[in-house]
């Protein structure tokens, strides 16, 4: 069976502006009916190959094709694109229906065929009874799902969309972030995100490209990215996570992992020898009470904050590989035979060598 075309294919991009590289050589394919997750601090490039793929800003080299056809120098109504921005973008003086309908007299359809599409979209996103509405009399919620039916309304092969839930509390955020997956799986359109929060990445992206300085750091299932990055900046920017300094050894076909002075813990499975970084999430690390029972007793540490965080508790510890952060989720089964932390307590820390990961610095 031949492989589907890209959706969109960018190769060798690059933006400047002056002695500025905004997007440095960035290469990527995103697959049809996939929903692409941009991720990365403020300045990144994300934002600016949004742009470019909209047709909003010039390339400065490179070549960007859209369903296989090149589009470097076509404006942006001449894409099969259509973009939802955070601040929504609605006019003001129209009716709910009326910013739906907008693109779609812009292409001069008919009129049944407008009012269909109209209905069928306001639907979709849950407004059916919302037509003869203001956007001044809605929320900042319905005014995004507004923008959403518009954009969508127009069929377009991708869906852009920059941020679009940035101006909104972090209750309804969460409500947005699960009506654009199930809106995502009803349509089948391929979306690209733009976000520069990892939750939102992490819950609603297919695939997650992570930027740095106009280069693109690892692009990966949001599994892959979190239990595998590729470097410290990704391990950091996609939740929080505990480094630790040391070096591998292998024995008998078996990697451990030695940290000085303090013996040897397993170390993940096809780990190289020599000295390495560690990564273990906060939610992987067990705390057991330091009576010599463990099988593997890991390494010593001292409880110094216990924080109560509503669905979980975070507890730093001081231990001799340098401060370590645990995650004890409430009302599961989690990996500790710990009842109540109490601080200044003593425990042994331990992980399954598999739940860790070596990365580079």
């Amino acid at each position: 069976m031949a492989e589907s075309t890209p959706a969109i294919e960018l190769r060798h991009v690059t933006k400047r502006y002056g002695d500025t590289v905004a997007l440095d050589d960035v290469s990527m394919d995103i697959e049809p009916g996939e929903f692409f997750c941009l991720l990365g601090p403020s300045g990144c490039g994300k934002t600016t190959t949004l742009n470019l793929i909209g047709g909003f800003i010039p390339m400065s080299s490179g070549e960007l094709r859209i369903e296989g056809r090149t589009v470097n120098d076509l404006p942006p109504h001449k894409r099969n694109v259509n973009t939802v921005f955070q601040n929504y973008a609605l006019f003001p003086h129209m009716t709910v229906a009326q910013n739906v309908a907008f693109g779609l007299r812009m292409e001069k359809l008919s009129a049944s065929e407008i009012s269909q599409r109209t209905g069928e979209y306001l639907d979709l996103v849950g407004l059916a009874g919302f037509t003869r509405r203001m956007p001044s009399e809605m929320s900042g919620g319905q005014q995004q799902r507004v923008a959403l039916a518009r954009a969508l309304a127009k069929r377009p092969a991708v869906l852009l969309l920059d941020e679009p839930l940035g101006a909104l509390d972090l209750k309804l955020r969460k409500q947005m972030q699960t009506e654009l997956s199930r809106i995502h799986r009803q349509v089948g359109t391929t979306f690209v995100f733009v976000t520069h929060d990892q939750e939102e990445a992490l819950s609603m992206g297919t695939r997650i490209a992570i930027m740095s300085g106009g280069t693109v750091m690892q692009t990966g299932t949001p599994r892959e990215v979190y239990d595998h990055p590729v470097d410290r900046f990704v391990a950091n920017f996609v939740g929080e996570t505990n480094f630790i300094s040391g070096s591998v050894t292998t024995e008998a076909g078996r990697p451990s992992f030695g940290i000085a002075g303090r013996g040897r813990l397993a170390a993940p499975t096809g780990s190289p020898d020599g000295p390495a970084t560690l990564m273990v999430r906060p939610e992987y690390l067990v705390l057991r009470p330091v009576d010599g029972s463990a099988v593997d007793p890991g390494i010593t540490g001292r409880i110094v904050n216990v924080a109560f965080l509503g669905d979980h508790t975070r507890i730093t510890l001081a231990t001799d590989a340098g401060d370590l952060v645990a995650v004890r989720p409430h009302g599961t089964n989690v990996r500790s035979t710990q009842r109540e932390e109490d601080l200044g307590e003593e425990v042994c820390v331990w992980w399954p060598a598999d739940d860790a990961a070596l990365i580079e610095d």
